[in-house]
């Protein structure tokens, strides 16, 4: 569940006017020009959660909902910047004439918007060698950033193999597990789910539904099973059976889960950490989660940098 987000240069800052500034200040307006030592990129799906948010800690917001200029002008009011959704399919890229032209849109409107950046959304599979790899090399050859994702640890050490500076890293935790329904649960409580395709793979968890942590700590309570852990994943899970008696398998994180991963990033020396999505999580269940993360040793500069809404 969690992914990386590499950040091959600083974020891609974006000159532009302050004409039409819809702050008080005009200079808000500005792009945030200065570094950090730590990054907590949090992702924001719209609305007006990000009032609730830590601003003391946060670094960086990726706008994936409909942008919000009140949103951007408290940003730099802190600090922090505002990045924009970069999402590209490679087999359109692949022509140079459009790839110019999706870079200058998108650029456009950053500015437009007095945005720091861009976050390019990556989750196509990509041979190497192929029109789609050059394609896609000479993008992120612009100081972007994109995700990769892997649901364990030793998915991390494999691409930092890839020798890229741990500083241009920054881990990504999701703030929500995957609620799959079971066209057979074995005896030793193996889930088989429906195939559905996904550019490429013959499955994938668009087969099963995104669920946000508070949902999951009720549904656990009530479950057939209560919570599981697997020793491969290193990830806990349950099962349940729905009102209409189909069994369902859940997968998430929690703090037994979440505590490597996130020593990991000081452990490794990487950039910081981000979470998908910082609508999810309520007052209470950061309270609870916080307690819980606290008992597994975690430090307390590190347990802020996980839950950046800490109250």
């Amino acid at each position: 569940m969690p992914w990386l987000i590499c950040f091959l240069s600083t974020l891609l800052f974006l000159c532009a006017a302050s004409d039409n500034c819809p702050c008080e200040k005009p200079e808000l307006c500005r792009q945030i020009q200065t570094e950090t030592e730590y990054e907590v990129f949090v992702f924001d799906v719209g609305g007006k959660t990000w009032k609730s948010y830590n601003w003391s800690i946060v670094t960086t917001v990726a706008a994936f909902g409909k942008y919000d200029p009140e949103l951007m002008c408290h940003a730099h009011s802190v600090g922090a910047r505002l990045v924009l959704k970069g999402d590209v399919r490679l087999a359109d890229i692949v022509d140079q004439n459009n790839r110019t032209a999706w870079i200058k849109e998108k650029v456009d409107l950053a500015k437009s918007q007095f945005m720091d950046g861009i976050n390019l959304d990556i989750e196509h599979a990509v041979e190497e060698g192929s029109p789609e790899y050059t394609a896609l090399t000479e993008l992120v050859e612009r100081p972007l950033s994109f995700p990769h994702s892997d649901p364990r640890l030793s998915g991390y050490d494999q691409f930092l193999n890839m020798k890229i500076d741990y500083k241009k890293i920054v881990m990504g935790i999701p703030w929500y597990g995957y609620d799959y329904p079971c066209l057979n649960l074995t005896q030793e409580g193996i889930c088989f789910i429906e195939k559905v395709p996904f550019r490429g793979a013959p499955c994938s968890d668009a087969a099963g539904k995104q669920k946000p942590y508070s949902w999951i700590m009720k549904q656990v309570n009530s479950s057939l099973t209560g919570r599981l852990w697997d020793n491969q994943q290193k990830a806990p899970y349950f099962n349940y059976e729905d009102d209409k008696g189909q069994t369902h398998q859940v997968w998430y994180d929690d703090p037994q889960s979440l505590c490597p991963k996130a020593n990991a990033v000081m452990s490794k020396g990487l950039r910081g950490i981000g979470m998908w999505n910082g609508n999810i999580l309520t007052t209470a269940v950061i309270r609870l989660l916080s307690s819980r993360l606290l008992k597994c040793g975690m430090s307390f500069r590190m347990l802020a940098l996980v839950l950046y809404k800490l109250c």
